[in-house]
């Protein structure tokens, strides 16, 4: 059989363009040859709508574009991804659901079983689950129908991860002869493998082919990477789609002749790399932005936040800002301008020394027989967010903060001043791992100086200042952060590991204190199993000390 993957980039709320995308879509791979065409998890509202699905007409609207696109389908069925209202009395009120449109109408619904509420999922508080996965029987084919999670119920799981229900024990039981699969499930690293694993173990327990059409693109934090899949009846993956991008493929169950798609396993910085420029695209066209700006220090951050933009947008559509005071260095004044003409984008470079000796002077009063402290050195960072949000303003451009993670977690950053920005590119990337990617964006040539990469990394706060006076190597503060934001491990767990306990305690401190900076912090694309933002939920004021 000839499967269409619709693996398509929509826009949430978009549902005119959603629908436009579809139809298009369904209609070039029904002229490729497609005898059934799959699309990804609601793909006519995208994903995920969160509280839009609130508003009034939301869903009505939805269902209204379903049964459009529905009424455009001839005898090649499209599966489509939608939301769907519960007709029960009680329950939570919609569905999310996969439509089976043929001949002009959709035919069954297969609604979700298992609704995640981990990390950045909260399906819980919108959706209604079946109580069973739905088959459909079409061309004397017994197909299973299954929405994204229904297929994360595998034995494989820990048992205090394990979910009630199993969708695929059941449709095991049924003897299916084709199992498909609509998803949005978000890129982080590492998760290819892990998701693949499932959709093996899924198509080897049901003894079919296992269909799996996932979303692609950016949507506020979260990016989607595609990878859909074809898996054959052993649990092979037999043929699969490009990563990062659109693609309309057709594949042939029984002959899958276009095996792995180049770009479907890749090192994990070309997966980085990928996923934080199609994040920085999607995240500027979709906001209804053209240029970005990026204030560039000299240092590593910007460099390599300049690069993804240049990429991701064109050179043209990018402003460097150089805004030295008096403490900043020559060499780093030297490092973002050359920045600027390896990467061919405008650059200003504006002295902010007036601005922050006028602000000094202000409060001279007020500070009086006080110490100079970290109070002036952010006035010099907050002096430079004041011309950059007015270059912003002006100029309709979105401003782009840099601070990677490990700043981030410890609040190594200045609150309305470095932190100010509309997307914080990088915020989920540890500092060891920009380095990689500096590394790896000058795989080619050198777009980033030799000399930002080689230097100590310094925010230029006070003279002669360098990162490590106040903060462990960040190999070593890398490594502690993973282990205490990402896998859950106590100070007493770090310190057994060999971990000095004086770093450990102050590292944790620090990130505890910080929690309040980082719920005012721009929106950051996520690119590690657990980000700060919506899928990391810590009270700003709480006393435990572990």
């Amino acid at each position: 059989m000839r499967i269409g993957f619709g693996q398509i980039n929509t826009i949430v709320g978009d549902l005119a363009g959603n629908r436009e995308k579809i139809l298009h879509a369904y209609q070039t791979l029904r002229e490729k040859g497609a005898e059934l065409v799959v699309f990804p998890e609601l793909a006519v509202c995208g994903y995920p709508p969160r509280d839009l699905l609130f508003k009034r007409r939301f869903v009505p609207d939805v269902e209204e574009t379903i049964t459009e696109i529905a009424s455009e389908t001839g005898s090649v069925p499209a599966v489509v991804g939608f939301v769907e209202t519960n007709p029960a009395p009680d329950g939570r009120p919609f569905f999310n659901s996969a439509a089976w449109c043929e001949g002009g109408e959709v035919r069954i619904c297969a609604r979700k079983s298992l609704l995640p509420t981990y990390d950045v999922f909260d399906e819980d508080r919108y959706f209604e689950p079946a109580n069973s996965p739905a088959t459909w029987k079409w061309r004397e084919i017994n197909v299973g129908l299954t929405v994204c999670e229904d297929i994360w119920a595998s034995p494989m799981l820990p048992a205090h991860y394990r979910y009630r229900s199993d969708p695929v024990e059941t449709l095991a039981a049924r003897r299916i002869d084709l199992l498909l699969n609509v998803s949005a499930s978000p890129w982080h690293s590492g998760k290819t493998e892990v998701r693949e694993s499932f959709i093996t173990d899924a198509a080897r327990r049901c003894g079919c082919p296992a269909v799996y059409c996932n979303a692609v693109g950016g949507n506020d934090e979260l990016i989607f990477d595609g990878r859909s899949v074809l898996a054959d009846r052993s649990g092979k993956v037999v043929a699969t789609c490009a990563a990062f991008r659109e693609d309309l493929v057709v594949i042939d169950t029984d002959h899958p002749d276009n095996a792995l798609h180049p770009t479907y396993r890749r090192t994990e910085i070309e997966d980085i790399h990928d996923a934080l420029t199609l994040g920085l695209r999607d995240y500027v066209t979709k906001s209804g932005f053209e240029k970005v700006i990026v204030g560039l220090s000299g240092g590593i951050d910007s460099a390599v936040t300049a690069v993804i933009a240049a990429e991701a947008l064109g050179a043209e559509n990018v402003t460097g800002v150089s805004l030295p005071s008096s403490i900043s260095s020559r060499h780093s004044r030297n490092d973002a301008a050359a920045l600027a003409r390896n990467l061919n984008i405008k650059f200003h470079e504006f002295p902010i020394a007036r601005i922050v000796t006028s602000a000094e002077e202000t409060l001279a009063p007020l500070f009086k027989g006080r110490p100079r402290d970290a109070t002036e050195e952010n006035i010099q960072a907050r002096s430079r967010a004041l011309l950059l949000m007015a270059l912003s303003n002006k100029f309709g451009a979105l401003l782009l903060t840099t601070g990677n993670k490990s700043e981030l977690s410890v609040g190594y950053c200045t609150l309305y001043g470095d932190m100010s920005g509309g997307l914080a590119v990088i915020s989920d990337l540890p500092k060891m791992k920009v380095y990689a990617l500096a590394e790896y964006q000058n795989r080619e040539y050198e777009r980033i100086p030799r000399s930002t990469i080689d230097k100590p990394p310094s925010a230029e706060l006070r003279p002669d200042q360098k990162d490590q006076d106040t903060l462990p190597p960040y190999p070593v503060l890398d490594a502690i952060l993973r282990k205490y934001i990402e896998e859950g491990f106590s100070s007493r767990d770090l310190i057994r590991e060999g971990y000095d306990k004086g770093v450990v305690r102050d590292i944790i401190r620090r990130v505890d204190l910080n929690e309040y900076k980082r719920k005012q912090a721009a929106p950051g694309l996520k690119i590690t199993p657990l980000a700060f933002g919506a899928g990391r939920r810590i009270p700003i004021i709480q006393k435990y000390v572990n």
